[in-house]
């Protein structure tokens, strides 16, 4: 899993970036997705460093 270093709103949905051996790498999630995983896509927004990402199987989980 990957911490989140910053997050953007897009049309259908949330990008999420982080570092990966010194690389900015994303992913995309629409809001169907979010609301499945239990991600309150506005605090993703707001603090997307509360959260980590794990590409491989496409999900994302709150640090808290």
């Amino acid at each position: 899993m990957h911490d989140i270093v910053s997050s953007k709103k897009m049309e259908n949905g949330i990008v999420v970036f982080w570092d990966e051996h010194g690389e900015k790498t994303y992913e995309s999630f629409n809001y169907s997705e979010l609301v499945d995983m239990k991600i309150n896509a506005l605090d993703l927004l707001e603090r997307p460093k509360s959260y980590k990402v794990d590409k491989d199987a496409h999900t994302l989980v709150s640090k808290k």
